[in-house]
């Protein structure tokens, strides 16, 4: 598996505080079956990026895990926050930012308000050569409540990666069941830890995976965790993904009637 979102790096955000705790990370995703990672440090007005600062961590980090005999590959990138001076420095520099220095750039909003340009924003970093990979919208407040823009977003290129543990229940019931509706919907593309540490946040694939595949089938996990995130590791297009549901429709319907017989479908509409 493979973990496009994950807060690896030592001493650059609110992930691990130090190496050690770095390494035990690592050790813990390959005995998940996650072969791997992406680092990606916030880069926000709170959180400095710096590539020079990365490329420190991850070559210790690299040389600690080696020693380890730890078998993870690691890549970089970073959690981009959409600030105006990070948004204008990408418009810039559309590589310095991304995954892998693919055309891929990890996205996250804002937590509780959207800003009204969001939808301008996002057509500019497409513009410049980037495509948007938007960070767990299953935990946005906003989102939760009004899933239109997400599909308005989706129609206009955008991808979407909802994290593991809000697929398992551990970020509260209405990160679970948006989840839900967004793999039912088939408005995913990868899955994704979001790790930050050992306990809380800890950097586990394997249990969402299976649920997914119980739930959603083999296939579209396997696109999930294995296929597309590979496809971004690798910086090539995504393959064949499957059709998405409700995108041109109202969102806010009943995702369940879908998996309902058409007797009961017919009885809860009449």
């Amino acid at each position: 598996m493979v973990d496009l979102h994950h807060h690896l790096l030592p001493g650059l955000d609110d992930g691990p505080g130090e190496l050690e705790t770095s390494v035990a990370m690592a050790r813990m995703a390959a005995a998940d079956g996650i072969t791997r990672v992406v680092a990606t440090p916030h880069a926000s007005h709170h959180w400095r990026f710096s590539p020079e600062a990365i490329a420190e961590r991850m070559a210790a980090l690299r040389g600690a895990l080696e020693r380890e005999s730890i078998a993870l590959e690691l890549g970089s990138g970073c959690d981009f926050h959409l600030s105006f001076d990070n948004i204008q420095d990408a418009l810039a520099n559309p590589r310095k930012y991304t995954l892998n220095g693919s055309d891929y750039l990890l996205v996250e909003l804002p937590d509780f308000s959207l800003p009204a340009q969001l939808t301008e924003t996002f057509y500019e970093l497409r513009m410049a050569g980037m495509t948007p990979i938007l960070t767990h919208p299953e935990r946005n407040p906003t989102l939760q409540r009004d899933e239109v823009r997400l599909a308005e977003w989706l129609r206009q290129g955008m991808l979407v990666q909802i994290t593991t543990s809000s697929l398992l229940g551990e970020m509260g019931k209405q990160a679970e069941a948006m989840a839900h509706r967004l793999l039912t919907r088939r408005w995913v593309h990868f899955l994704a830890t979001d790790a930050h540490n050992l306990t809380t946040r800890p950097p586990r694939m394997r249990a969402a995976r299976e649920l997914a595949a119980r739930k959603y089938g083999e296939a579209y996990a396997t696109l999930l965790c294995e296929q597309n995130p590979l496809a971004v590791w690798e910086g090539r297009p995504l393959g064949e993904q499957p059709t998405p549901r409700k995108l041109f429709d109202d969102p806010q319907e009943d995702d369940q009637d879908e998996e309902l017989p058409w007797w009961r479908r017919w009885l809860r509409r009449s």
